[in-house]
């Protein structure tokens, strides 16, 4: 009998990971994130998505950063979030406005725009260094932005993962697939740099944008959304977490019930 039982002990202790694994994986999956952050063009590698074109639209894409953004740029984002986040958000938008303003200028903040080619010529096949020697005065000859992504790299549930903050458009190039082609090179980016999944929040009353990326683009509710924490919590919220997972590790933690997750 106490053989068995040092057995199990045993077994016990080699299930569960050594305080040096566990400092070990914390170091590997802050390397990831500082590679991925540090790369300057996320388009260099996926240069087919380095323009959209469909009847009635022709956009080009270029990578950015929120501590190299000009002042046309911030005000932009800002004009677009408050034109397209307003009502979802409703009475919580004031106090919400106030924090996206932070989050778009922060260093980790990383960019995909999108840009009217209309008027756009060979300019739009430079790289983000190229760009970043452009003039500010030169900016509107490169087309004007009608749309973008902003993401981070960042550890989530002890996971590296590309969590979107943003992903907005322009009312005019709404409904043209674009936003699908953006979160393809979004999902792209992410397997490039060995992230375990895309995260996102959405907000329960922008219906379009649950659609979208249930329906459209096959995520599913995270075992880290509020509703899936707690039922309860969750209707109170006022948002669900998404995701997509790209590794079985990934998915075992964002996507299973949380009960199998702990019954490993």
């Amino acid at each position: 009998m106490e053989s068995k039982g040092l057995s199990r002990n045993n077994r016990e202790n080699k299930a569960k990971p050594k305080r040096k694994e566990i400092i070990e994986k914390r170091k590997a999956m802050d390397a990831l994130i500082k590679v991925a952050s540090a790369e300057k063009d996320y388009l260099s590698a996926f240069p087919a998505f380095r323009h959209y074109q469909i009847s009635g639209l022709s956009a080009f894409l270029e990578s950015g950063r929120g501590d190299k953004l000009y002042s046309p740029v911030k005000q932009f984002i800002q004009n677009l979030l408050k034109a397209n986040m307003e009502g979802p958000y409703g009475s919580e938008w004031p106090a919400k406005e106030k924090v996206k303003r932070r989050e778009m200028v922060a260093p980790e903040a990383r960019y995909v725009f999108v840009r009217n080619a209309s008027n756009a010529s060979s300019v739009e096949f430079l790289t983000t260094s190229e760009l970043e020697k452009t003039s500010a005065n030169c900016v509107e000859e490169r087309g004007p932005i009608v749309g973008f992504v902003h993401f981070r790299f960042v550890i989530e549930e002890e996971l590296p993962v590309l969590y979107v903050y943003e992903l907005q458009l322009e009312p005019r190039v709404q409904g043209k697939g674009l936003g699908k082609f953006l979160m393809q090179l979004i999902e792209l980016i992410a397997c490039k740099n060995h992230m375990g999944a895309v995260v996102l929040t959405v907000q329960k009353a922008n219906s379009a944008a649950m659609n979208f990326y249930l329906c459209k683009m096959r995520y599913v509710t995270s075992t880290i959304s509020p509703s899936r924490v707690d039922p309860l919590i969750g209707v109170e919220k006022s948002y669900e977490i998404l995701c997509k997972t790209f590794s079985n590790e990934a998915k075992a933690i964002l996507e299973e019930p949380l009960e199998l997750v702990h019954s490993v």
